[in-house]
């Protein structure tokens, strides 16, 4: 058998999340489904992790193996697979890896967007949380960056989500302001489930002046979820890059 890498991008909004669930619609269903009758053979598929519902994916990667070693080379393999899917899940690539390569535990990084829009917009209404407050780019930056000084996110962490260690290694957390919008980026070893929502829901009170600085490093200190802000909407939220060491990759 020959290990693959599959990465893919889709909108959350019609799906229960990435992982498999019993009588729910999820992306993993939907993408194992189509790529079992591609290849002609029950195939299944393990993701880089789980998204929440309605939580969306710019870049996805997930591994399944497979009986052929060429599909990594076969284009009308890809454009099949894509033909099968529904319009809010692309299949970009096909890549060959090492047969111990594991798309969830091999990764070394994953950044995620979570976006806010100041204005209604309809074409932006699934993938953008609108909020009309007055938000201090400076203090939601501030706040952020005491992100990047802790390692034990549990005031983040979804109650009893089973997790062996709430500790993680933020390397980025900033926002960004574009026309209309305000965008946060933050990139860790790991997440844990529901933490970059619980995280921009306590930061949103920091950028209006309703929490200080002090008070948001205490929520961290105090690994307490019930110290920190409601989490904010899951369709704001997108998956953008995963980084895997260039030797998995054959």
């Amino acid at each position: 058998m020959t290990r693959y890498f599959i990465f893919l991008s889709f909108r959350g909004t019609a799906y229960h999340g990435w992982q498999l669930q019993p009588g729910k619609h999820t992306v993993q269903g939907v993408l194992a489904k189509a790529l079992s009758t591609v290849l002609s053979v029950q195939t299944a598929v393990t993701g880089a992790g789980r998204t929440d519902t309605g939580v969306h994916a710019s870049l996805f990667c997930a591994h399944f193996d497979a009986v052929r070693d060429d599909l990594h080379a076969d284009r009308q393999l890809l454009y099949n697979l894509n033909s099968l899917l529904p319009d809010d899940i692309a299949v970009s690539r096909i890549m060959k890896v090492r047969p111990d390569a594991n798309a969830r535990f091999d990764a070394t990084s994953r950044t995620y967007r979570y976006t806010i829009t100041r204005e209604k917009d309809p074409f932006v209404s699934d993938t953008a949380w609108l909020l009309y407050w007055s938000l201090s780019l400076e203090k939601l930056n501030e706040a952020s960056a005491i992100l990047m000084r802790h390692s034990d996110f549990t005031s983040f962490s979804r109650l009893h989500g089973g997790n062996k260690t709430n500790i993680c290694r933020v390397t980025q957390a900033s926002w960004n302001e574009e026309p209309g919008r305000l965008i946060f980026t933050i990139t860790a070893n790991r997440f844990l489930r529901n933490m970059v929502r619980a995280i921009v829901g306590t930061l949103i009170p920091a950028g209006r002046g309703k929490l200080s600085m002090a008070d948001f490093e205490a929520v961290l200190n105090g690994r307490n979820r019930g110290l920190a802000g409601q989490s904010a909407p899951a369709h704001g939220l997108s998956l953008t890059a995963i980084e895997y060491p260039e030797e998995l990759f054959i």
